[in-house]
């Protein structure tokens, strides 16, 4: 089996050339001007950096967090995994119901999307309280499959939070390499 078509750098290389050609400008296009604004800029990244998405949510500190960040807090984790006859995606998905998810091939890119809706309440009027906590945001993760897969094979499974790809390959095709066989002379 060729290992280097499992790479992460080959099934990743459509979402990062996405996330490089993005639309919107960078928030901090202008360079800071003199020593105190450079230095006032390196912390803010520094502060932005400590806490994007490790210890705080984005609605608390909506300064801190930009759509970007929550975009790729977002993101669901996924392995890559296969075998001589398929390969097989899993992609972590909890609490996105079959309906909030959608799977579609693009030529060579397989875009995984889906949305997360999230609702909790709680309410105990003997006690005097009520509370309602809502999360909600979409996601999307765009794979470059390798040349051996067949588009037409592609089976997708959904249970309990696992989102599973099944991706049959094909036979390679012949190589262009023609052995020569060396004579003693």
């Amino acid at each position: 089996m060729d290992v280097s078509k499992l790479s992460p750098w080959n099934w990743f290389k459509k979402e990062e050339a996405r996330d490089e050609q993005s639309p919107v400008p960078a928030k901090n296009a202008a360079q800071p001007v003199s020593s105190v604004d450079r230095l006032h800029s390196d912390i803010d990244r520094l502060f932005e950096d400590a806490f994007r998405g490790r210890f705080f949510s984005p609605g608390r500190f909506p300064s801190l967090f930009d759509t970007e960040t929550e975009q790729a807090m977002l993101r669901p984790h996924l392995d890559i995994g296969g075998t001589e006859k398929e390969y097989v995606v899993t992609v972590e998905l909890p609490g996105v119901s079959d309906k909030d998810i959608t799977v579609e091939l693009r030529g060579d890119a397989l875009i995984i999307r889906g949305e997360k809706k999230y609702e909790h309440k709680d309410e105990d009027k003997s006690k005097g309280y009520y509370r309602m906590e809502r999360s909600y945001g979409s996601f999307q993760r765009v794979l470059a499959l390798p040349d051996d897969v067949d588009p037409e094979s592609i089976q997708a499974s959904h249970k309990d939070g696992i989102l599973t790809l099944t991706i049959a390959r094909t036979q390679p095709a012949p190589s262009d390499v023609k052995k020569i066989d060396v004579n003693t002379a």
